[in-house]
């Protein structure tokens, strides 16, 4: 029989992900799961190499963002879904700064994820031309399941 135990919901607040967001939850209360909820603040510098005489402390991580801006995106992903977790109360709210794609990929790892929901097309028509689509990506680097939801009412009209 099919278990799951640590849930990764990854959200860019797009239309979308509203929709796994139900899907996440109800898996959640199916398995009793724990829930992470993950938004990454898009950022590709934080991959860039350092200019050769520029001295890098390779223990601490270099910081991208400021704290605030981490803070607010904290915020907003509690107050968009805090309230509506119903029986899942396990949830842990995370927020990453990166390529989406690494960091939802280095996340589940980390935290031992062995079940991903996301929307399948997110918001950002600039990371599809840059890196392909997120959810793609994590598909074909993900150790574990991923789910993909997509919204019916944006179905592909076959021709003819």
């Amino acid at each position: 029989m099919v278990q799951y135990s640590n849930i990764l919901y990854c959200s860019d607040f797009s239309e979308e992900a509203e929709m796994a967001f139900h899907h996440a939850v109800d898996f959640c209360q199916r398995y009793g799961a724990q829930l992470h909820m993950l938004h990454v603040l898009h950022s590709g510098y934080k991959y860039m190499r350092h200019v050769v005489d520029e001295y890098v402390n390779e223990d601490k991580e270099e910081q991208v963002v400021d704290d605030e801006l981490l803070a607010q995106a904290e915020s907003d992903l509690k107050s968009r879904y805090g309230d509506r977790l119903q029986e899942c109360n396990q949830a842990v709210f995370a927020v990453r700064v990166g390529v989406p794609f690494v960091e939802i990929v280095r996340y589940a790892r980390e935290h031992k994820v062995d079940f991903i929901v996301m929307g399948a097309s997110g918001s950002s028509e600039l990371d599809k031309q840059t890196f392909g689509s997120t959810v793609e990506n994590v598909a074909r680097r993900a150790h574990c399941h991923v789910m993909a939801i997509r919204n019916p009412e944006l179905a592909f009209k076959l021709p003819g």
